[in-house]
């Protein structure tokens, strides 16, 4: 019996691209465009690393791609040129508050939207979506108004508090939290929240022990878009903060005086304060994308 014989390979000029291939002229062109686009992120990052890693005169200075002296004294100096250990701390308060009481709230409200049906559910959820094209500009002055208001009225001091910074972000980031959470318990069948009340749970204990549960990439997603929404705003915080409360994106123009400028120990600064939010996006992307895809679709 003759042995069955191998074809022979087809060489690789041979080969027939596929009909739905992209041309080779485009695949080169996305690979230029890419790394063009990679250029354009990373080299403001390198400058930014590299200039923290230099003294104050050669930033000061004419620019270098290559530091001449590598040091870390504006990685010390930058703890006692301005309080940054205090602004840290008010930093991570107003943005850990805010986010934890957005998604609290987001919850609550997304979950009683998404489950039930009750007059003026469509104008609700239009309108918590419609505060979202407004400038958080055009809230300043009112904002500063009422808690200043409230302050001579009640003795309650929100104008100059954390409470007050705290209350301003949720009311930044809990309009769309809660248009999103709404879309991602909409995706959650109705019929675990049934299975769960025919075995002994109440509303709470099915939208805790059910809902919740498979609604966590959604909820990620909130947390981070809550926590960074606090955590680099500028705007309100250089108005309704004092030296006390001063949280870190405006405690960082404290590196500027009349007569100069620590150019390194802004970098060096910036790098420190970048250092949460990057962290946690890496830790946390998983759930983020997979929120941000489930509400997208939704």
């Amino acid at each position: 019996m003759a042995s069955a014989t191998k074809a022979p390979p087809v060489p690789a000029t041979a080969r027939r691209r596929s009909p739905t291939a992209p041309p080779r002229s485009f695949l080169w062109l996305r690979r230029v465009f890419l790394t063009l686009l990679a250029g354009f992120v990373l080299v403001p990052v390198y400058v930014m690393v590299s200039s923290s890693l230099k003294p104050l005169q050669d930033v000061a200075g004419s620019f270098r791609w290559l530091p001449s002296t590598v040091t870390f004294r504006p990685y010390v100096d930058i703890w006692t040129t301005v309080p940054l250990a205090d602004y840290f701390v008010n930093s991570l308060i107003v943005a850990g508050a805010a986010t934890v009481c957005s998604v609290v709230v987001a919850v609550f409200a997304a979950y009683a939207v998404s489950r039930h049906r009750f007059r003026g559910k469509r104008v609700f959820t239009v309108t918590v979506l419609s505060t979202q094209m407004f400038p958080g500009i055009l809230f300043l002055l009112p904002l500063f108004l009422i808690y200043v208001n409230v302050g001579n009225a009640t003795g309650i001091a929100l104008f100059g508090s954390r409470a007050g910074l705290i209350l301003t972000y949720l009311t930044f980031s809990l309009p769309f939290s809660i248009w999103m959470l709404i879309g991602y318990f909409d995706s959650v069948p109705k019929e675990l929240d049934e299975a769960a009340l025919v075995d002994g749970c109440g509303p709470l204990g099915a939208l805790f022990r059910v809902v919740v549960p498979a609604a966590v990439p959604g909820i990620v997603a909130v947390a981070v878009y809550a926590f960074m929404t606090a955590w680099g705003e500028v705007l309100f915080a250089s108005v309704m903060t004092n030296d006390t409360t001063r949280t870190l994106a405006v405690g960082l123009q404290g590196y500027s005086t009349q007569n100069d400028v620590y150019w390194n120990q802004v970098m060096a600064a910036s790098l420190v304060v970048s250092v949460p939010v990057v962290a946690g996006f890496l830790l946390l992307q998983r759930y983020l994308v997979a929120g941000l895809t489930a509400g997208a679709v939704k």
